[in-house]
């Protein structure tokens, strides 16, 4: 097996190395430089390795050897796996070759507000385990809506101009006024926040209840009166997750946390 320690394309041939007769060997073509290491490199040796597979792997060490493997197997990415003297291609080329299932980064997926809700959950659990001994209380339900208010409005405002532009794609105030898009997740953040200290019932009672409001309504409309394909914003504006049920069941859970707190409040 080749030691990794050989640069650029002399003497490793797919076909020098494949005609030997020998079992499962697998030839890869990878950028191992100074300063950067393919990640996709890295993913093709150990899944040819999970596979059985002995792996003659080759470093591309610099630009030039680098566009020059590119010109010669007239490629335009690396890494490259050769199999059988059959060049399969690049990392997700490699999975599929082996059946294994590749992600579409277009495809809508629920799988980054599930795991989003899932660790906020814990975080309530844990923080009134370690306040009360106990989870069973009602504050593990009101720490759970505010940490994951918090959650999202940190999704949100990593990229506010991306957001926005999606936001204003169906949330009925936004396209009335364009700076409410902005004012969102600054206002969700703080009515979190506030709600976790437990103060300022008054201010963070009201706006939960509005944004949650304002923000069920726009989401039913677009998805169940005018029957519209879209994402959410809700995870910032790179999101893939779909404008649905769990966009509704987030808002509702606002203005469920917004009339509680303003109902204890009154009480």
């Amino acid at each position: 097996m080749a030691d990794g320690t050989r640069s650029g394309i002399e003497n490793t041939s797919p076909d020098r190395i494949h005609n030997k007769g020998a079992g499962k060997i697998a030839v890869l073509y990878r950028m191992v430089m100074e300063k950067h290491v393919c990640p996709y490199g890295l993913k093709s040796l150990h899944l040819l390795k999970s596979e059985g597979f002995e792996v003659h792997d080759h470093y591309l060490k610099t630009r030039d050897e680098t566009d020059a493997f590119k010109a010669e197997y007239d490629v335009k990415t690396t890494p490259q796996t050769f199999i059988n003297d059959e060049r399969i291609g690049g990392y997700d080329a490699l999975a599929k070759h082996f059946g294994k299932p590749v992600k579409d980064p277009n495809e809508k997926t629920y799988a980054p507000i599930i795991a989003l809700f899932g660790v906020t959950a814990l975080m309530a659990l844990a923080a009134v385990f370690a306040m009360l001994g106990t989870v069973l209380s009602i504050q593990t339900v009101e720490w759970f809506i505010a940490f994951s208010m918090c959650a999202l409005a940190i999704q949100k405002l990593r990229d506010l101009t991306s957001f926005s532009t999606m936001f204003l794609g169906y949330d009925l105030l936004a396209r009335r006024w364009v700076r409410y898009a902005w004012v969102y997740p600054f206002a969700e953040l703080g009515a979190g926040v506030l709600m976790i200290a437990g103060v300022l019932g008054w201010i963070s009672g009201p706006v939960a209840l509005f944004i949650g409001a304002v923000g069920g309504v726009s989401v039913y409309y677009a998805v169940y009166v005018q029957k519209r394909d879209l994402k959410c914003a809700c995870m910032g504006g790179d999101s893939n997750v779909p404008l649905g049920a769990i966009s509704l069941t987030e808002n509702v859970m606002m203005v469920l946390m917004g009339l509680w707190t303003i109902g204890r409040l009154i009480v």
